[in-house]
């Protein structure tokens, strides 16, 4: 062994590896050290490239989403409109001067509504397009108490639909854009902004009351508005509501839609042509609720050359696990085109609708005659059905080529503009039929008048007839028409007196159809 090594000492092959080898890890000993010492000095000059924090300079932390906790350095506008709000909060800014600003508001509201207006708590929970202009809208009107719920922050694409972001408050979190623009308008309001991402785990502290100071317990909210998209967040959000007898409404999809004059307001349980709205309607049933929440939506269907929603590239789906492209868990993936005016529109309607509600103005919604023909279409034909049955009862024999003495038009009359689109009864919205809502002193014979020309008409008068669900019509057709009870002994003065002004509300309106 020893003779071996005495050998390879002595090789001159192995002298020169050796060398390569030593020289080898010299040369990488060197590169490494050099490298070492740049990335040294690079970390050193961006330390001190970094400025000490200060009035200039200042430091924001992150969210779990990764943006900025309260945004940008302020200007110096900013800065004016906050500290006009923090005198106007501590009392320094003249109750006449206030009034003079909701004088419009105080004149259609009167004072009494407009009192019940300033002093309620009101929740906006999403602050994008929809939400920023139903917000704008409360605050203008005169609510004092307003608690703003959104995760995300102020992007480009905003710009195109959002109330009152600006370019300036692009990476802003949307929640203290909303707050910094409306101090500088009405600075007496009081936000509080919660810039996270609602779910049923924070609903309690989400939606908890608002307590000024020790003195002031605070209350729960006196109206949420739900002007979330996505669908998992919005079920949450509307079944704690329900569930906890928060008064709530809901706004449905805007995007894809660019007709003002099909959207409405109406019970989930009737809603239609809007994908959202059904999605959350079969998760709610599911949980319990079928009904009782008000939603503002559009009848306005998808046709050729509208707006859809934009496909996903085949390269994305090739890749699998799509749903990783969401920015969040459950939330789209895909784009939704969306006309800027759209979500204004039901961002007031939202809002029209909660500063009415809360201040006790009256209001009294339909179901809407647009988009709804498949209704009013059945609607028709029971009224038909309803009347073959009752004049069989009292002629003995099916009355063949009854006709009725007014049109489909005529039906969307009774039903949306008189009834509103409820059951004179119970306010239902859903499940309607027309019924006559007395006896005809003729009974249910066809008119011999009109058999002469050719024709089966039992006469009857659009005011004769009243709006009921289904199953009070049957009740009310067996106990009425049929039987021998009167409508005094069946139903209460209050219901009585209602369907007495509707009728004369009807003799009135009839004037002008004619």
């Amino acid at each position: 062994m020893a003779s071996w090594i005495q050998r390879q000492n002595n090789s001159h092959q192995a002298q020169l590896a050796a060398t390569a080898v030593l020289s080898g890890a010299a040369v990488a000993g060197a590169i490494f050290g050099f490298q070492k010492f740049r990335r040294r000095e690079a970390v050193k000059r961006l330390k001190d490239s970094i400025p000490e924090v200060n009035e200039t300079h200042r430091a924001e932390s992150l969210t779990e989403y990764g943006a900025v906790a309260s945004g940008p350095h302020w200007s110096k506008e900013d800065e004016r409109g906050a500290a006009l709000a923090r005198r106007a909060q501590e009392g320094d800014y003249d109750e006449e001067l206030i009034l003079e600003q909701l004088a419009r508001n105080r004149v259609f509201l009167k004072d009494d509504g407009l009192a019940k207006l300033r002093s309620s708590f009101i929740v906006v929970v999403g602050c994008g397009g929809v939400g920023s202009h139903a917000v704008a809208s409360l605050a203008r009107s005169g609510v004092s108490k307003i608690r703003l719920i959104d995760f995300d922050q102020v992007t480009l694409s905003s710009l195109n639909r959002h109330a009152l972001a600006t370019l300036a408050d692009v990476g802003t979190p949307k929640v203290h854009c909303i707050r910094r623009r409306l101090q500088q308008i009405i600075p007496w309001v009081r936000f509080d902004c919660r810039n996270e991402l609602f779910g049923g785990s924070v609903a309690d502290d989400l939606l908890a009351p608002w307590s000024l100071d020790d003195g002031d317990k605070g209350h729960k909210p006196d109206y949420v508005l739900d002007c979330i998209d996505n669908i998992q967040s919005k079920v949450e959000l509307l079944h704690y509501c329900h569930s906890h007898s928060i008064p709530v409404i809901s706004s449905m999809g805007a995007g894809c839609k660019s007709d003002p004059t099909r959207v409405m307001i109406s019970d989930i349980s009737v809603s239609s042509d809007d994908r959202l709205s059904r999605s959350t309607r079969r998760r709610l049933k599911l949980l319990g609720v079928n009904s009782g929440i008000p939603v503002v939506f559009s009848t306005e269907r998808p046709g050729p050359g509208k707006a859809t929603l934009l496909p996903l590239a085949e390269e994305e789906f090739s890749k699998g696990q799509v749903d990783e492209l969401s920015v969040l868990p459950d939330f789209r993936s895909r784009i939704l085109p969306v006309l800027g005016t759209m979500p204004a529109v039901f961002g007031y309607t939202l809002a029209n609708h909660v500063i009415c509600d809360v201040s006790g103005y009256p209001t009294d919604y339909s179901m809407g005659g647009k988009g709804k023909d498949k209704v009013y279409d059945t609607i028709h034909t029971s009224l038909l059905v309803s009347l073959e049955r009752l004049a069989r009862a009292e002629i003995g024999s099916q009355p063949v080529g009854l006709r009725l003495p007014m049109s489909k038009d005529d039906v969307i009359y009774v039903v949306d503009e008189i009834w509103r689109g409820k059951s004179a009864l119970s306010n239902l919205p859903s499940r309607l039929v027309l019924t006559l809502w007395e006896r005809p002193s003729q009974g249910f014979k066809p008119d011999p008048e009109w058999e002469t020309l050719g024709q089966l008409v039992i006469p009857f008068k659009p005011e004769d007839l009243v709006c009921m669900t289904k199953e009070e019509a049957t009740r009310h057709e067996k106990e009425v028409l049929l039987g021998d009870k009167n409508v005094k002994e069946l139903y209460s003065e209050e219901i009585l007196q209602k369907v007495k002004e509707r009728r004369k509300e009807m003799e009135f309106y009839e004037q002008y159809r004619k």
